[in-house]
């Protein structure tokens, strides 16, 4: 099974700088493919100390420079917060720089600060990422960009550098709403599971967006990927300390960054799934709602950590799992022997084994010239 790492690049403890924040991640981020890591991801947060990325193909570009296998993903680029050409030049770039390991990840949006910063509506975010899905996945399949919809107006205009691999196979969205079911897999895009519901719902969704796939393709979707936030430690006790240190301050500031317990953001189109969120909130205490987000994590001792993930694992038919090591205040050796434990002890148990279908493989760059040589574009 296919086993990645994921930067965080938060900053919750007030005892460090940003740059110094920096140079811890982009140290770990070093680390990953000596250690023996698959993949290495970013996600995309703006304007908060929650996370400070506000462009995972910048920094994966980077990782790319300093590295030779490891693939390089996005956990997730927000769609609406992009113009749809430049995202889609960005990552011709990152694939071509890298030779083809790019993993492109693309999402709604949540939280209400980065919208507001960038001074756009979350109640035209549905309907955003619907057009801006569609639009950034034909590109990269075919070397233009051309759409004409409601919220997106684009005229026909060339990818450059053009895409040399296709990125079906290797594309995620994270975060799928019933109504855009049908969308992922009439593009063929696969699901990213960030575990922020309950394991049950998830299975139901994925079962769900399984037969539409098949439904509508006519074989099986790529095998979706998990991520989740770990805390391993040889001694128990520890572990479970860091669960209560870490793990809920990072659970903790997730309730700060998306606002869960303001319960006018039901009111937005779009987001009507919080209204539950926030009434429980409401209800029962912003710390119960935070323990059950840090709950679908994982933590223990190393086999617990295997066993656990493995079990998340069959439960979804997952194709890979990325680990967070670093967040919630956790200090920079306390996070860096995090990712060493886990590299050392449970990724062997992981990584051996043998799961149905695989992560970010794509079509050859053979297939795809072919199918470019024979598009009506004008390079």
């Amino acid at each position: 099974m296919h086993i990645g790492y994921s930067a965080f690049f938060q900053n919750l403890s007030g005892q460090h700088t940003d740059e110094q924040v920096y140079r811890h991640e982009l140290a770990l981020a070093d680390l990953a493919e000596p250690l023996g890591f698959d993949s290495v991801w970013s996600p995309e947060h703006h304007f908060t100390n929650y996370i400070m990325v506000p462009n995972p193909a910048q920094f994966l570009t980077w990782v790319a420079g300093r590295t030779e296998r490891v693939q390089l993903g996005a956990m997730i680029n927000v769609l609406p917060w992009h113009d749809p050409v430049r995202l889609c030049e960005e990552w011709s770039v990152l694939d071509q720089v890298s030779g083809g390991r790019a993993i492109l990840g693309l999402g709604r949006g949540l939280g209400r600060v980065e919208f507001d910063g960038f001074g756009l509506q979350m109640a035209d975010s549905r309907g955003q990422f619907t057009e801006y899905t569609a639009a950034v996945v034909e590109p990269l399949e075919n070397g233009y960009i051309e759409y004409d919809g409601e919220y997106l107006q684009q005229s026909r205009a060339a990818i450059r550098p053009h895409p040399s691999r296709s990125f079906r196979g290797r594309t995620y969205a994270s975060a799928v709403s019933p109504a855009s079911i049908d969308l992922m897999a009439q593009l063929g895009i696969g699901l990213l599971i960030i575990a922020q519901k309950p394991w049950a719902t998830t299975v139901a969704e994925i079962d769900g967006y399984r037969e539409r796939y098949l439904e509508l393709n006519g074989e099986t979707p790529p095998a979706p990927i998990i991520a989740v936030f770990v805390a391993v430690n040889e001694d128990r006790s520890r572990a479970e300390e860091m669960f209560e240190q870490y793990v809920m301050a990072y659970a903790h500031s997730s309730v700060d960054h998306y606002q869960f317990d303001d319960t006018t953001i039901a009111d937005i189109p779009g987001y009507e799934y919080y209204a539950g969120i926030s009434s429980n909130i409401a209800k029962h205490g912003r710390d119960k709602f935070a323990r059950f987000l840090a709950e679908l994590q994982v933590w223990g001792t190393p086999d617990e950590v295997a066993d656990q993930l493995i079990d998340y694992q069959r439960m979804v038919g997952a194709g890979g799992i990325i680990g967070v090591f670093s967040y919630g205040g956790m200090p920079f050796d306390e996070a860096e022997e995090n990712m060493r434990l886990f590299s050392e002890k449970v990724m062997p148990r992981l990584q051996a084994l043998d799961v149905d279908g695989s992560v970010g493989c794509g079509s050859t760059p053979t297939e795809v010239a072919s199918a470019l040589s024979t598009t009506n574009v004008s390079w």
